[in-house]
């Protein structure tokens, strides 16, 4: 894989895990976290597709999967989707200095697999 395509696959990827983070902001916020107590259906959905950092989240994974798009443009999917393993690593690591996420050794074991799976798919 070129180097230029293993850029684009990356930022697809960073963007998926940055919305991630950005969702999981939105959805923790107070306006939020009130409405789900005590809300309607409706009132959760409005509150929901009104917060930014929703919006953002959203925005983000739109923005990722059209980049996605160009790559799997150029790549059979069966090289590039493995590459997709390497959002579990950028997500935790977010996590963890970002939102305060623990890391445990078991979660920080199997983040290890799956990135080894992607190191090896890569050198196929």
């Amino acid at each position: 894989m070129k180097w230029s395509l293993f850029a684009l696959v990356f930022f697809s990827v960073s963007l998926s895990a940055i919305a991630q983070i950005t969702l999981k902001t939105g959805m923790s916020s107070t306006p939020i976290t009130q409405v789900m107590k005590f809300g309607s259906p409706f009132e959760i959905a409005k509150q929901i597709a009104i917060n930014p950092w929703v919006i953002g989240g959203l925005v983000m994974y739109f923005l990722g999967a059209l980049v996605w798009l160009f790559v799997l443009a150029r790549v059979e999917v069966s090289m590039a989707y493995p590459f997709v393993g390497i959002g579990f690593i950028l997500t935790m690591i977010l996590g963890k200095f970002l939102m305060g996420d623990d890391i445990t050794f078991f979660r920080l074991i199997g983040t290890l697999f799956v990135t080894a799976g992607v190191i090896l798919i890569a050198r196929s």
